[in-house]
């Protein structure tokens, strides 16, 4: 099995999907057909990501498997503090997470704060 990796994003804030293959593709033709199929859906594509909507097209048409937090059996915080170890979420039999108040799904949102700068006047 061979593990590919796409990240989107800038220095403060980025994602990144995971992707596996059985047959190796070299590094070269990876970004290549990475790259084309950028071009092609980079102005319309219904995932959340480019990253995403590029793994699900590597899945579909380029025997990929597109590693998404669908395809996660389990998920688990691991902490030198004893506490703070637990199962992240897990999917019941009936599809619901068992423990909602632990699952994690959010983006992330940069603001520069100046504490020393003046105040907004209403």
């Amino acid at each position: 099995m061979y593990f590919y990796e796409l990240h989107e994003g800038d220095e403060d804030v980025f994602s990144d999907v995971l992707l596996a293959r059985d047959d190796e593709l070299n590094a070269d033709d990876f970004f290549e057909l990475v790259q084309s199929i950028r071009r092609r859906v980079q102005d319309s594509y219904d995932d959340d990501t480019l990253i995403e909507a590029i793994a699900v097209e590597l899945e579909r048409e380029h025997g990929f498997i597109f590693i998404s937090d669908e395809r996660i059996t389990a998920a688990v915080n691991v902490s030198t503090v004893e506490a703070e170890n637990f199962l992240v979420a897990a999917e019941g039999d009936d599809g619901d997470l068992e423990d909602e108040s632990r699952a994690a799904d959010y983006r992330a949102i940069i603001a520069e704060f100046d504490p020393d700068g003046e105040g907004r006047t209403n």
